[in-house]
C-alpha cells in the first residue's frame, strides 16, 4: 500500500520559513518523479515545485521561485520543501505528489498524500 504522509505545517509570520517533508513508503522511490502541490481556499490546485526521479532537475512556479528549494533524499525515501520569504498568498494546503517516472514500469502511477496546512499571517 503506497502513502505519502506529509508534516512541516503549521502558523508562520510573513517574512518567516518552514521546511515541508514528505514521507514516502510502498513504492519503489526512486522510479517516481515528486512534486508539491498547493491549493488554497476558493483556488484550483497549482504545481509549486518538481523534482526528478534522481534530483538532479528542478522546475519551480514563478510565484516561489527563488524562494522555494525542493530536493529529495531517496535513501529515506523523503521529499521536501524549503519555504523561505512566505508572503500571506502562500497560504495554503501543501500536498505531495508522486508520478510513476517516464520509462519505468511504473510510468501512469499517480499517488497523493492528504497535505499539510500552512499558514502565513501576522
Amino acid at each position: 500500500q503506497v502513502q505519502l504522509v506529509e508534516s512541516g505545517g503549521g502558523w508562520v509570520q510573513p517574512g518567516g520559513s518552514l521546511k515541508l517533508a514528505c514521507a514516502a513508503s510502498g513504492l519503489t522511490f526512486n522510479n517516481y518523479a515528486m512534486s508539491w502541490l498547493r491549493q488554497a481556499p476558493g483556488k484550483e490546485r497549482d504545481v509549486v515545485a518538481q523534482i526528478t526521479m534522481s534530483g538532479n532537475m528542478t522546475r519551480y512556479a514563478g510565484s516561489v521561485k527563488g524562494r522555494f528549494t525542493i530536493s529529495r533524499d531517496n535513501a529515506k525515501n523523503m521529499v521536501f520543501l524549503q519555504m523561505n520569504s512566505l508572503n500571506i498568498e502562500d497560504t495554503a494546503v501543501y500536498y505531495c505528489n508522486a508520478k510513476g517516472g517516464y520509462g519505468t514500469s511504473y510510468y501512469g502511477m499517480d499517488y497523493w498524500g492528504e497535505g499539510t496546512l500552512v499558514t502565513v499571517s501576522p
